[in-house]
């Protein structure tokens, strides 16, 4: 009896096993078909106003494709003023399209971290 018992609660435990494994399996399947594509860090480059100061500028710029002042300044991270103009700001791939269409917006690139290559092993100078 008792080793019915066991068997029978193995058997209902592998069974909620299989089933919350497949109901995850699904769920993720399904959040990944209807997910938006996500926002990436780019790199708006632009012509330098002549009589409105340049985040002004870039937020108005922003602004006309995210829809708000206020969505401009949450996407808006960082300002450049000397070597170059433009901004940095999360956008997605849409959003991409439609800034590069705006007047005085020169280019956009995705931004992209790049790591130096080391070189291995390590050269001891001290032999030469």
């Amino acid at each position: 009896m008792a080793l019915r018992s066991l068997q029978s609660s193995s058997i209902i435990s592998l069974s909620l096993i299989f089933i919350i494994s497949i109901s995850s399996s699904m769920a993720e399947t399904d959040s990944s078909v209807s997910a938006p594509l996500e926002a990436a860090v780019h790199i708006v480059y632009t012509e330098r106003p002549q009589h409105e100061e340049l985040e002004i500028y870039h937020l108005r710029t922003l602004s006309s494709v995210l829809g708000s002042e206020e969505a401009a300044k949450g996407a808006l991270l960082y300002t450049y003023k000397h070597a170059a103009c433009g901004f940095s700001a999360k956008l997605t791939p849409e959003q991409v399209e439609e800034i590069s269409k705006q007047p005085g917006v020169l280019q956009v690139t995705e931004s992209r971290t790049y790591k130096l290559h080391e070189s291995s092993p390590a050269i001891n100078l001290h032999h030469f």
